[in-house]
């Protein structure tokens, strides 16, 4: 099975913004183990704006342009050294890839893109993939990385996308407002009561929240991928996802 996994910055850093080792090296022996099984991964990873906030010791994550493309700068080197060095102990060599909207609108540079995943994937290449935070502005931005990965998963002809989060999955109330909000395992169609439940993001680092996601499963459900939202402080899920099990929120492939 080909899967594109898209991990948040929440799922990544701290609050302080400082690298969360232990889930960072869960993740990555997960994914290195259900590589190692057969599957085909493709990473879509937050965290480059979240871990540069950290290491340039900012108290808060920044609000104008240059200073997000700076910490972009500086947490994007973080991020793939780490990533590097984890998959390589468990002998997965990884490539980076940045991207724009551009490369998705672009038909040519689309086909390039497309091409260039596909060959990564053939030589057992585990491509990593983020925004392009650094030269990225409102006109050429994705905006987030769950609409990035849902773009990700199209291109790439996945079977599935799993985005981990800081949230289990979709619940028929903000469960932060309502203690008895239920989790709803799985959505056969995406109808404006769904929709309707889409929030704001919990992180302080992070952009994303369930409006963005819901938004991903629109564009890959209508592509015949379906997608799954579970919490990622355990990656260890991915093993019952990639088994099918019950966990988080499917959203089913058009058919």
């Amino acid at each position: 099975m080909r899967m594109v996994i898209k991990v948040g910055t929440s799922t990544l850093a701290h609050a302080s913004g400082r690298l969360n080792i232990r889930r960072s090296e869960a993740l990555c022996r997960v994914l290195s183990d259900v590589k190692n099984a057969g599957h085909e991964i493709i990473l879509v990873s937050s965290g480059a704006i979240g871990l540069g906030t950290g290491k340039m010791n900012l108290k808060e994550r920044p609000q104008d342009m240059a200073g997000r493309q700076a910490a972009a700068a500086v947490g994007q080197c973080e991020l793939m050294y780490q990533y590097d060095r984890l998959f390589g102990h468990y002998s997965h060599t990884v490539a980076q890839m940045l991207l724009t909207a551009d490369d998705f609108s672009n038909p040519e540079r689309r086909t390039h893109l497309e091409n260039t995943l596909f060959r990564l994937l053939e030589l057992g290449i585990l491509p990593i993939i983020n925004e392009n935070d650094t030269v990225a502005t409102d006109e050429i931005s994705v905006g987030d990385n769950d609409t990035l990965s849902a773009l990700v998963a199209t291109c790439a002809q996945a079977e599935l996308l799993v985005i981990l989060s800081d949230i289990e999955g979709l619940y028929s109330a903000d469960p932060h407002d309502h203690p008895d909000a239920q989790l709803i395992h799985r959505v056969e169609a995406l109808t404006p009561e769904i929709l309707a439940l889409g929030g704001g993001s919990a992180s302080s680092l992070g952009t994303g929240g369930m409006a963005t996601k819901l938004r991903a499963a629109q564009i890959v459900t209508a592509a015949g991928i379906d997608l799954v939202i579970a919490a990622g402080q355990n990656p260890e899920i991915l093993y019952d996802i990639v088994d099918g099990k019950d966990v988080g929120t499917r959203f089913i492939a058009a058919k």
